[in-house]
Protein backbone atom coordinates (compact mmCIF):
# COMPACT_ATOMS: atom_id res chain seq x y z
CA UNK A 1 0.00 0.00 0.00
CA UNK A 2 1.12 3.29 -1.21
CA UNK A 3 2.07 6.03 2.05
CA UNK A 4 1.68 8.82 -0.75
CA UNK A 5 -1.55 10.73 0.76
CA UNK A 6 -1.79 11.87 -3.25
CA UNK A 7 -2.03 8.72 -4.14
CA UNK A 8 -5.55 7.86 -3.37
CA UNK A 9 -6.68 10.90 -6.15
CA UNK A 10 -5.08 8.80 -9.04
CA UNK A 11 -7.35 8.12 -12.22
CA UNK A 12 -6.43 4.91 -13.63
CA UNK A 13 -7.97 3.35 -16.42
CA UNK A 14 -10.19 0.31 -16.22
CA UNK A 15 -10.39 -1.78 -18.84
CA UNK A 16 -9.30 -1.40 -22.77
CA UNK A 17 -8.08 1.94 -23.66
CA UNK A 18 -10.98 4.15 -25.87
CA UNK A 19 -10.40 6.94 -28.13
CA UNK A 20 -12.91 9.33 -29.78
CA UNK A 21 -10.81 10.98 -32.21
CA UNK A 22 -7.70 12.84 -29.73
CA UNK A 23 -9.88 12.23 -26.78
CA UNK A 24 -9.44 9.18 -24.18
CA UNK A 25 -12.85 8.27 -23.29
CA UNK A 26 -11.91 5.11 -21.27
CA UNK A 27 -13.48 3.80 -18.27
CA UNK A 28 -11.76 4.78 -15.20
CA UNK A 29 -12.16 4.44 -11.30
CA UNK A 30 -13.67 7.52 -11.10
CA UNK A 31 -16.39 6.72 -13.55
CA UNK A 32 -16.96 3.35 -11.64
CA UNK A 33 -17.44 5.11 -8.45
CA UNK A 34 -20.09 7.77 -10.30
CA UNK A 35 -22.16 4.69 -11.38
CA UNK A 36 -21.62 3.45 -7.96
CA UNK A 37 -22.84 6.39 -6.95
CA UNK A 38 -26.04 6.93 -9.11
CA UNK A 39 -26.71 2.74 -8.42
CA UNK A 40 -27.07 3.59 -4.74
CA UNK A 41 -28.89 6.76 -4.75
CA UNK A 42 -31.59 4.54 -7.39
CA UNK A 43 -31.62 1.94 -4.49
CA UNK A 44 -32.38 3.81 -1.56
CA UNK A 45 -35.00 5.97 -3.18
CA UNK A 46 -36.90 2.69 -4.30
CA UNK A 47 -36.41 0.75 -1.62
CA UNK A 48 -37.76 3.75 0.71
CA UNK A 49 -40.72 4.79 -1.49
CA UNK A 50 -41.66 1.35 -2.47
CA UNK A 51 -43.82 0.69 0.53
CA UNK A 52 -44.57 3.95 2.56
CA UNK A 53 -45.18 2.67 6.17
CA UNK A 54 -46.93 4.73 8.84
CA UNK A 55 -43.95 4.20 10.69
CA UNK A 56 -41.32 4.04 8.56
CA UNK A 57 -38.15 2.10 7.87
CA UNK A 58 -35.27 4.01 8.37
CA UNK A 59 -34.15 3.65 4.76
CA UNK A 60 -37.67 5.53 4.03
CA UNK A 61 -37.11 8.13 7.04
CA UNK A 62 -34.17 8.81 5.16
CA UNK A 63 -35.95 9.29 1.78
CA UNK A 64 -38.47 11.52 3.27
CA UNK A 65 -35.93 14.03 5.41
CA UNK A 66 -33.59 14.34 2.40
CA UNK A 67 -37.35 15.38 -0.28
CA UNK A 68 -38.22 17.50 2.96
CA UNK A 69 -34.70 19.11 3.47
CA UNK A 70 -34.79 19.97 -0.64
CA UNK A 71 -37.84 20.80 -0.84
CA UNK A 72 -37.97 23.12 2.20
CA UNK A 73 -34.25 24.41 0.68
CA UNK A 74 -35.34 25.22 -2.70
CA UNK A 75 -39.05 27.27 -1.21
CA UNK A 76 -36.34 28.99 1.08
CA UNK A 77 -33.85 30.58 -1.03
CA UNK A 78 -36.03 30.57 -4.57
CA UNK A 79 -39.80 30.59 -3.99
CA UNK A 80 -42.70 28.76 -5.49
CA UNK A 81 -41.51 29.75 -9.34
CA UNK A 82 -38.21 27.43 -8.65
CA UNK A 83 -40.54 24.35 -7.42
CA UNK A 84 -40.02 22.70 -11.44
CA UNK A 85 -36.64 22.57 -10.73
CA UNK A 86 -36.54 20.39 -7.39
CA UNK A 87 -35.67 17.29 -9.34
CA UNK A 88 -32.82 18.94 -10.46
CA UNK A 89 -31.81 20.17 -7.54
CA UNK A 90 -32.63 17.33 -5.84
CA UNK A 91 -30.26 15.28 -7.88
CA UNK A 92 -27.42 17.10 -7.81
CA UNK A 93 -27.51 16.91 -3.99
CA UNK A 94 -28.11 13.43 -3.70
CA UNK A 95 -24.99 12.74 -5.95
CA UNK A 96 -22.89 14.95 -4.78
CA UNK A 97 -24.10 13.45 -0.66
CA UNK A 98 -23.57 9.93 -2.11
CA UNK A 99 -20.08 10.33 -3.86
CA UNK A 100 -18.65 12.27 -0.70
CA UNK A 101 -19.70 9.43 1.45
CA UNK A 102 -19.03 6.92 -0.66
CA UNK A 103 -15.63 8.07 -0.40
CA UNK A 104 -15.37 7.90 3.32
CA UNK A 105 -15.30 3.96 2.58
CA UNK A 106 -11.52 2.13 2.75
CA UNK A 107 -10.50 1.41 -1.20
CA UNK A 108 -12.84 4.19 -2.90
CA UNK A 109 -12.14 6.76 -4.52
CA UNK A 110 -13.56 10.58 -3.83
CA UNK A 111 -14.94 11.55 -6.99
CA UNK A 112 -15.53 14.96 -5.68
CA UNK A 113 -12.00 15.51 -4.48
CA UNK A 114 -11.20 16.22 -8.40
CA UNK A 115 -11.60 20.02 -9.96
CA UNK A 116 -12.46 18.48 -13.46
CA UNK A 117 -15.65 16.74 -12.15
CA UNK A 118 -17.25 19.28 -9.62
CA UNK A 119 -16.32 22.50 -12.48
CA UNK A 120 -18.32 20.09 -14.51
CA UNK A 121 -20.93 20.05 -12.39
CA UNK A 122 -20.80 23.83 -11.53
CA UNK A 123 -20.97 24.65 -15.34
CA UNK A 124 -24.07 23.19 -15.90
CA UNK A 125 -25.43 24.81 -12.85
CA UNK A 126 -24.03 28.32 -14.30
CA UNK A 127 -25.22 27.71 -18.20
CA UNK A 128 -28.15 26.74 -16.64
CA UNK A 129 -29.04 29.34 -14.78
CA UNK A 130 -28.05 31.95 -17.21
CA UNK A 131 -30.20 30.50 -19.75
CA UNK A 132 -33.22 30.26 -17.29
CA UNK A 133 -32.50 34.18 -16.45
CA UNK A 134 -32.26 35.41 -20.41
CA UNK A 135 -35.72 32.72 -20.92
CA UNK A 136 -37.83 34.44 -18.28
CA UNK A 137 -36.49 38.14 -18.63
CA UNK A 138 -34.72 38.25 -21.96
CA UNK A 139 -32.19 41.27 -22.31
CA UNK A 140 -33.79 42.57 -18.71
CA UNK A 141 -31.87 39.67 -17.13
CA UNK A 142 -28.47 41.87 -17.58
CA UNK A 143 -30.07 44.32 -15.12
CA UNK A 144 -28.81 41.76 -12.74
CA UNK A 145 -25.27 43.55 -12.45
CA UNK A 146 -26.69 46.81 -12.06
CA UNK A 147 -27.55 47.13 -8.62
CA UNK A 148 -30.16 50.29 -7.30
CA UNK A 149 -29.29 53.18 -5.65
CA UNK A 150 -25.62 53.02 -6.93
CA UNK A 151 -24.24 56.35 -7.73
CA UNK A 152 -23.99 57.29 -11.31
CA UNK A 153 -20.28 58.05 -11.29
CA UNK A 154 -19.97 54.59 -9.35
CA UNK A 155 -21.93 52.07 -11.62
CA UNK A 156 -19.26 51.63 -14.24
CA UNK A 157 -16.88 50.08 -11.07
CA UNK A 158 -19.56 48.23 -10.05
CA UNK A 159 -21.05 46.72 -13.06
CA UNK A 160 -17.52 45.60 -14.06
CA UNK A 161 -17.46 44.28 -9.79
CA UNK A 162 -21.25 42.18 -10.57
CA UNK A 163 -19.86 40.62 -14.46
CA UNK A 164 -16.45 39.27 -12.67
CA UNK A 165 -18.74 38.36 -9.39
CA UNK A 166 -21.08 36.73 -11.79
CA UNK A 167 -18.45 34.77 -13.82
CA UNK A 168 -16.82 33.56 -10.94
CA UNK A 169 -19.48 31.23 -9.86
CA UNK A 170 -18.91 28.06 -11.23
CA UNK A 171 -15.13 28.37 -10.23
CA UNK A 172 -15.48 29.45 -6.33
CA UNK A 173 -18.50 26.44 -6.63
CA UNK A 174 -16.59 23.96 -7.59
CA UNK A 175 -13.40 25.18 -5.91
CA UNK A 176 -14.72 24.96 -2.89
CA UNK A 177 -16.09 21.24 -2.68
CA UNK A 178 -13.00 19.98 -4.19
CA UNK A 179 -11.23 21.88 -1.94
CA UNK A 180 -12.62 20.86 0.70
CA UNK A 181 -12.65 17.09 0.07
CA UNK A 182 -9.60 16.72 -1.06
CA UNK A 183 -7.80 18.41 2.00
CA UNK A 184 -10.30 16.10 4.34
CA UNK A 185 -9.00 13.08 2.51
CA UNK A 186 -5.22 13.85 2.46
CA UNK A 187 -5.18 14.92 6.14
CA UNK A 188 -6.88 10.94 6.92
CA UNK A 189 -4.20 9.66 5.17
CA UNK A 190 -1.19 11.13 6.24
CA UNK A 191 -2.60 10.63 10.37
CA UNK A 192 -3.58 6.65 9.05
CA UNK A 193 0.63 6.86 7.78
CA UNK A 194 1.45 7.69 11.59
CA UNK A 195 -0.67 5.33 13.11
CA UNK A 196 0.93 2.63 10.73
CA UNK A 197 4.26 3.71 11.12
CA UNK A 198 4.73 4.75 14.90
CA UNK A 199 2.85 0.84 15.50
CA UNK A 200 0.72 0.30 18.28
CA UNK A 201 1.41 2.61 20.96
CA UNK A 202 3.41 5.72 19.57
CA UNK A 203 0.28 5.16 17.05
CA UNK A 204 -2.75 6.36 19.66
CA UNK A 205 -2.50 9.50 19.51
CA UNK A 206 -2.64 9.68 15.62
CA UNK A 207 -5.59 7.13 15.66
CA UNK A 208 -7.46 9.42 18.14
CA UNK A 209 -6.73 12.40 15.79
CA UNK A 210 -7.73 9.54 12.52
CA UNK A 211 -10.97 8.76 14.30
CA UNK A 212 -12.07 12.35 15.37
CA UNK A 213 -10.98 13.57 11.77
CA UNK A 214 -13.24 11.17 10.48
CA UNK A 215 -15.95 12.16 12.46
CA UNK A 216 -15.87 15.55 11.16
CA UNK A 217 -15.05 14.56 7.20
CA UNK A 218 -18.26 12.85 7.24
CA UNK A 219 -20.01 15.95 8.85
CA UNK A 220 -18.24 18.12 6.26
CA UNK A 221 -19.30 15.40 3.23
CA UNK A 222 -22.90 16.00 4.33
CA UNK A 223 -22.28 20.06 4.63
CA UNK A 224 -20.72 20.50 1.25
CA UNK A 225 -23.27 18.68 -0.57
CA UNK A 226 -26.06 20.85 1.15
CA UNK A 227 -23.62 24.42 0.40
CA UNK A 228 -23.65 23.27 -3.25
CA UNK A 229 -26.98 22.32 -3.66
CA UNK A 230 -28.29 25.47 -1.32
CA UNK A 231 -25.75 28.07 -3.91
CA UNK A 232 -27.65 26.53 -6.94
CA UNK A 233 -31.18 27.49 -5.11
CA UNK A 234 -29.78 31.07 -5.07
CA UNK A 235 -28.28 31.36 -8.34
CA UNK A 236 -31.64 30.24 -9.17
CA UNK A 237 -33.51 32.73 -7.31
CA UNK A 238 -31.50 35.44 -8.95
CA UNK A 239 -32.75 33.81 -12.43
CA UNK A 240 -36.45 33.62 -11.48
CA UNK A 241 -36.65 36.42 -9.71
CA UNK A 242 -34.78 39.37 -10.84
CA UNK A 243 -34.05 42.04 -7.82
CA UNK A 244 -31.82 45.08 -9.21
Amino acid sequence: MSTNPMHQFNVYRIGPEINLGNVDISFTNASLFMIISALTIVSVLFVGTRRKAIVPTKIQLLTELSYTLVSKMISDTAGLKAKPYFPFVFSLFMFVLFCNMLGMLPYSFTVTSHIIVTFALAAIIFLGVTIIGFVNHGIGYLKLFIPSGVPLFLLPLIVIIEIISYLSRPVSLSVRLFANMMAGHTMLKVFGGFVISLGVLGGLLPLSFTVALTGLEILIAFLQAYVFAILTCIYLNDALNLKH
